[in-house]
C-alpha cells in the first residue's frame, strides 16, 4: 500500500463529508471571482456615469475575503479534529508526521483546487447574470455582457491561495503538536459537557436574558428625545451595542441551560427520549459554543439589519421624492422657469404650473412637542416655512386655524410633535395665536422651503396677509415663490426629464427633478442593497455550514447512543422527532434571537432611511429565515442516516 492509494482511499472515503464544504468553496470562489469581474468591468464606470461601483465592490470584495477565510479556517478545524483518530492509526502503523501532513495536504490540495476551479468557471457563467441583477435594482438601462477577466482571475487566485496556506500551517502545527494518545482523545475533549447548573451559571443566565431586554429598551428611546446631544447619543449607542452583544453570549453561555434546566425541573426528571435527545442535548453543548452563536447571531443581525434599511431606503424611493419634491419638478429660479416652460411648449408637452408664496415665520411650538433641542439652543420654537390655504384642494381653513404638513419621520420622532395644540405664528412686531388642528405627511413645497425637514404650516389666507405684512427680514430666504411643475400626460414625464436635464437647470439650487431624485436614490440605495445582499448571503450560507458542521461533529460522536436506543427497541421514527425537536432549537434560537435584535436595530432608526417599514423589514426576514431554514433540514437528514447506520 503506497501513499497515493491511501490518499485515494481517504479521499473517497470522506468525500460524503465534505460535499457542503466543498460546495460552500464553490459558491465562495464563485461570488468572489464574480465581484472583482464586476470592480474590473468597463461598464461599472461608462454606462452613463450613472453607476460608479467599482469602489464599493472592491471594498465588498475585502469584506467578502474575510468572511471566506474564517470559515475555510473554521471548517478545516472541525475536519482536522474528527480525523484525528485516523491520523493517530496513521502514527501506529508507522507513518511519520511528515507522511501524514503530506497525505492531508494532497486530499486537501485536490478538494480546495478543483473546487477552485469549478467556482471560477461558476462564477465568470453567473457575472453576467449578476450584472444584470445589478443594473435591474439600479435602473441602469445598458446590456450586460459576458466578460472573462484575467486580472480577477489572477486576483481569486492569489486570495485562495494564502488561504490555502494558512490551513496547510494550521494542519501542520495540529499535528506535529499532538502526540499518539492526545490524538485519540480530541473529540471526547471538544464538548464541554456539564451535568449540574452552579447558582453563579443561573445568575448569569438571568443577567444575559437582563442585558439583552435592557438595550432592547434603550433602542426603543434612542431618538425619542430622550438622549438631547451628540455625546449622550454616541454613549447610549455603545451601551445598547455592548449590552446586547455580552448578553448574547451570557445567554448562550447560561440562559439557555438554565431554561431548560427549569423545564426540566418542571418535569420531576422524568423525561421523554424526544426531550433527552432535544432539551438535554442542547443544555450541555450550547455552552461551549456560546462564543460561535454569539458571533453568528450579531453578524446574522447586522446583515438582516443593514439589508432592511437599504431595502426600506430602496422600497421608499418615490414616496421620499415625493415628500421632497411635491410636484414633478420645483423651480426656484425665475430664468430656470421660463426656459424650462418654453421648452416644454417648444416640445408639445402639456403641463400645470403651480405657484405658492412662502415666507419663514418663528413658530412658538413649545406645547406641542414633546422633547427639546440642547444642542441647537431651541428650547421651544422653530423656523418653519409657512403657505396660504389658498388654491390647495381640501383645505379650508379659519383665522385661528393652522395645519402641519409635510413633517419628516425623523423630526416626528425626534420632536413628538402632537396633532393639536396652542402655537404661536410671531413676525417682526406681532405674534398670532393659533389653533394646530392636526399634522400630515402631504408636501405642497419642495424641501429647500422646508428647512432641513421640518414641517410646513398651512394658515388662512387672511392670516398669511397679515403675516406677509410683518416680516422678519433677518429669517427669509432669498427666493420666496415655489414653482411647480407637473405633466399632464404621465407617458410624457420621461420625455420631460430629458428636456429638463438638457438644459442643465438641475445643477442650479433649488431646483429638482422628482423622477430624478428617484433615480439617484434607487441607483445609490440599489447598489448598496447588491452589496450588503450579496455579503449578507455569502455568511449565511458560511455560518450555515459552520453550524451544520458542528451538528454533524455531534452526530458522529452521538452515534454509541443512538445504537443502544435502537437496540433497547426505539424505531427510526422515534429517535427522529427528538432530532427535529434538537434542530429546531439549535438553529431556530440563533435564528430567533438575531432576527429580534436586527428588528429592534432597524426600529430604532429606520425613519432616517425611508417612509415604509413593515413590508421591507417583513419580506428581508422571511428571505433570510427561509435561506437559513435549508441548513436545519440539511442536518436532519444527516442525522436520519446516522441513525439508520447506528443499528
Amino acid at each position: 500500500m503506497n501513499i497515493n492509494y491511501l490518499i485515494y482511499r481517504n479521499l473517497k472515503k470522506n468525500i460524503k463529508n465534505y460535499y457542503l464544504y466543498v460546495f460552500a468553496l464553490i459558491f465562495s470562489v464563485g461570488l468572489y471571482f464574480s465581484f472583482v469581474t464586476l470592480q474590473y468591468d468597463p461598464s461599472m464606470d461608462e454606462v452613463k456615469g450613472s453607476v460608479k461601483g467599482a469602489a464599493g465592490l472592491g471594498a465588498a470584495s475585502v469584506l467578502l475575503v474575510a468572511i471566506v477565510a474564517i470559515f475555510l479556517l473554521y471548517a478545516n478545524t472541525i475536519f482536522i479534529k474528527r480525523r484525528s483518530k485516523e491520523i493517530g492509526l496513521f502514527q501506529l502503523i508507522g507513518l511519520t508526521k511528515g507522511k501524514i501532513f503530506r497525505i492531508l495536504s494532497a486530499e486537501n490540495l485536490i478538494l480546495y483546487f478543483g473546487s477552485m476551479v469549478i467556482g471560477v468557471l461558476a462564477g465568470f457563467a453567473a457575472s453576467r447574470l449578476i450584472l444584470m441583477i445589478l443594473f435591474k435594482v439600479t435602473g441602469v438601462e445598458s446590456e450586460a455582457t459576458l466578460r472573462f477577466s484575467s486580472q480577477a482571475l489572477i486576483q481569486t487566485a492569489i486570495v485562495f491561495a494564502a488561504i490555502y496556506i494558512l490551513i496547510m500551517v494550521m494542519n501542520f502545527t495540529f499535528i506535529k503538536g499532538q502526540s499518539i494518545l492526545s490524538l485519540f482523545r480530541v473529540v471526547s475533549t471538544t464538548e464541554n459537557r456539564v451535568r449540574k447548573m452552579s447558582v453563579g451559571e443561573m445568575i448569569l443566565g438571568l443577567l444575559g436574558v437582563g442585558l439583552i431586554l435592557v438595550g432592547y429598551y434603550v433602542s426603543t428611546k434612542l431618538f425619542s428625545g430622550d438622549f438631547t446631544n451628540m455625546n449622550e447619543l454616541f454613549m447610549a449607542m455603545v451601551f445598547i451595542l455592548g449590552s446586547v452583544i455580552i448578553g448574547t453570549y451570557l445567554f448562550y453561555k447560561g440562559s439557555v441551560s438554565f431554561i431548560f434546566n427549569l423545564i426540566r425541573k418542571s418535569k420531576g426528571g422524568y423525561l421523554s427520549v424526544n426531550e433527552v435527545l432535544s432539551l438535554s442535548s442542547i443544555m450541555f453543548r450550547m455552552k461551549s459554543n456560546a462564543l460561535l452563536l454569539t458571533i453568528i447571531t450579531t453578524v446574522s443581525a447586522l446583515a438582516i439589519g443593514l439589508l432592511s434599511l437599504s431595502y426600506i431606503s430602496y422600497y421608499s424611493a418615490e414616496k421620499s421624492a415625493q415628500q421632497s419634491v411635491p410636484n414633478h419638478f420645483a423651480i426656484a429660479v425665475q430664468d430656470d422657469l421660463a426656459a424650462f416652460t418654453h421648452a416644454l411648449a417648444e416640445a408639445d408637452i402639456e403641463f400645470k404650473q403651480t405657484d405658492r408664496d412662502v415666507i419663514q415665520v418663528d413658530v412658538d411650538v413649545s406645547r406641542i412637542i414633546g422633547s427639546s433641542f440642547e444642542e441647537t439652543g431651541q428650547t421651544g420654537s422653530m423656523i418653519i416655512g409657512v403657505i396660504s390655504d389658498e388654491g390647495i384642494k381640501d383645505v379650508d381653513l379659519s383665522p385661528e386655524e393652522t395645519l402641519f404638513t409635510g413633517s419628516s419621520d425623523a423630526i416626528q420622532q425626534f420632536m413628538s410633535i402632537q396633532a393639536t395644540g396652542q402655537i404661536e405664528l410671531s413676525g417682526s412686531k406681532e405674534s398670532i395665536p393659533q389653533q394646530l388642528i392636526g399634522t400630515n405627511k402631504d408636501s405642497y413645497i419642495s424641501v429647500n422651503f422646508s428647512n432641513g425637514g421640518l414641517p410646513t404650516a398651512i394658515v388662512d389666507q387672511t392670516v398669511f396677509e397679515r403675516l406677509m405684512q410683518d416680516l422678519d427680514p433677518k429669517i427669509q430666504k432669498g427666493t420666496t415663490v415655489y414653482h411647480g411643475i407637473d405633466i399632464v400626460d404621465p407617458a410624457a414625464i420621461n420625455q420631460a426629464n430629458q428636456v429638463y436635464m438638457d438644459l442643465g437647470i438641475g445643477e442650479h439650487p433649488g431646483n429638482f427633478s422628482q423622477i430624478g431624485m428617484i433615480t439617484d436614490q434607487k441607483i445609490n440605495m440599489g447598489l448598496i442593497m447588491f452589496i450588503v445582499g450579496f455579503l449578507g448571503l455569502t455568511f449565511l450560507i458560511t455560518s450555515g455550514c459552520i453550524l451544520y458542521f458542528k451538528q454533524m461533529d455531534e452526530g458522529e460522536e452521538e452515534k454509541p447512543t443512538y445504537t443502544i436506543l435502537r437496540k433497547l427497541g426505539y424505531t427510526q421514527g422515534n429517535l427522529l422527532r427528538g432530532i427535529q425537536f434538537k434542530q429546531l432549537f439549535n438553529f431556530g434560537i440563533p435564528l430567533i434571537v438575531g432576527l429580534s435584535h436586527s428588528y429592534f436595530a432597524v426600529k430604532s432608526g429606520w425613519f432616517f432611511f425611508g417612509t415604509e417599514l413593515w413590508t421591507p423589514m417583513v419580506i428581508v426576514m422571511l428571505l433570510y429565515t427561509a435561506l437559513y431554514s435549508i441548513f436545519g433540514l440539511l442536518s436532519v437528514m444527516f442525522y436520519k442516516r446516522v441513525i439508520k447506520e447506528a443499528l
